[in-house]
């Protein structure tokens, strides 16, 4: 048997033997189910953010693209369908789609409201959100076939003004004042759908109206605002964007991404994911401190023992690390149990959605579920060293006792 066999075969002894003192196993024991307790939390807790941060991503691409490009200082310009017809040429662009972005006041009988205007083409903004799939009624408006434009709304927007499909409303624009006029530009729209995203800043702000609509009510003429795009793989859009920066030249146009277009969400979501971690990981934490204080007795309880294998020839640093191995041995069956338990909920949940939110309050009426191996393997490893290190200041001072003071205690 190898020194480092024997070692954990003490250790493990130790921890498995009936105690004098019965306050000394129930504290071992509560070690090993904070921690398990701690590790099944963060891995519960972690996935149901990843979920959250995917669906909320979901959501937003639905009704927005992959990438952007703008002109510096998103200025309008001409030649959008000839930049769109180059963009297809990329490789990994699946589709692309000149747009208007501008602000506008809504008008219904029963209110206005400030809202952000996005004029498209109907038939080439398909190819690149699922804007269709956020439509709870009605449809998506084609152009002018049925006399007056067509419009879609949020729904936030649409239940703030009290407006249904087949309402009409006008949209303001400031453009007029901003050119010297002293009547602003109006329009008059059909509204042909109202859409959900489930999320408040996309359905109690979003318009959308065809480009051509858009191009008349800014008088903008043949311009546009950008062209939109999406790609074969949401997290190849850095290195597309690379490639659009070589293709079109620094200027004047202006790729971005994604996440360059919602940092903050992002970036707060990411951030909130790794506060809840640090919160989380302090029930390991306490859990730690228990094992500290559990090895701190089994060396009283011990030290007979101690000063018998001292007097056999051990050295300080076997007796070191058997009770380092103690620690280990705890957070090796905790974070375990923990990590295993986490991922045994978390895949019921997934599979089966058990656990509900009010649908009328979040976004989605169940806990959305991501599990990330690397998350698991981060909590696992914490559970781990967090226990190793628990055990190191009770294994110092197993290790200083002297053979003939420890054999003298009883």
């Amino acid at each position: 048997m190898s020194i480092y066999n024997f070692e954990l075969f003490v250790a493990w002894r130790y921890l498995r033997s009936k105690r004098r003192t019965a306050f000394i196993s129930i504290i071992t024991y509560l070690s090993i189910a904070g921690v398990t307790i701690g590790a099944a939390a963060l891995v519960i807790v972690l996935s149901v953010m990843n979920g959250f941060e995917h669906e909320v991503r979901r959501r937003i691409i639905n009704a927005d693209a992959h990438l952007r490009i703008v002109q510096y200082h998103h200025t309008a310009f001409d030649g959008y369908l000839e930049l769109a017809e180059q963009l297809k040429e990329v490789p990994h662009i699946l589709g692309v789609s000149p747009f208007i972005e501008e602000k506008g006041l809504l008008v219904s009988p029963e209110g206005s409201d400030g809202i952000a205007v996005r004029g498209v083409i109907p038939e080439m903004v398909k190819t690149v959100t699922d804007v269709e799939s956020i439509i709870i009624d009605g449809g998506i408006f084609h152009d002018e076939d049925k006399g007056l434009p067509g419009i879609i709304i949020g729904l936030y927007l649409a239940d703030g003004l009290f407006i249904d499909e087949g309402d009409t409303v006008s949209i303001i624009s400031p453009s007029g004042i901003f050119a010297g006029l002293t009547i602003p530009r109006m329009m008059k729209f059909r509204v042909d759908g109202i859409f959900e995203t489930g999320l408040m800043d996309y359905d109690n702000l979003y318009c959308f109206i065809s480009l051509k609509s858009a191009q008349r009510l800014y008088g903008l003429g043949d311009k546009a605002s950008g062209v939109d795009i999406k790609i074969d793989d949401l997290y190849r859009a850095d290195a597309v964007k690379e490639e659009l920066i070589r293709m079109l030249g620094p200027y004047p146009y202006h790729p971005y991404t994604w996440f360059e277009m919602k940092p903050n969400l992002y970036n707060w979501m990411k951030i909130e994911k790794w506060m809840m971690f640090l919160v989380l990981s302090l029930i390991i934490l306490v859990a730690a401190f228990n094992i500290t204080s559990s090895l701190i007795m089994m060396v009283l309880e011990k030290k007979r023992d101690i000063g018998v294998l001292k007097s056999l020839g051990a050295d300080s640093g076997t007796v070191k690390r058997i009770f380092a191995f103690e620690g280990l041995v705890v957070g090796l069956l905790g974070g375990t149990m923990g990590t295993m338990a986490g991922f045994i909920i978390c895949f019921l949940q997934y599979k089966y959605h058990f656990i509900k939110l009010p649908g009328d309050v979040y976004i989605i009426d169940f806990f959305p579920i991501l599990i990330k191996p690397l998350d698991f393997i981060l909590v696992w490893a914490a559970a781990v060293v967090l226990s190793l290190f628990a055990g190191f200041y009770p294994a110092l001072k197993a290790s200083q006792l002297q053979p003939a003071e420890a054999i003298r205690y009883e």
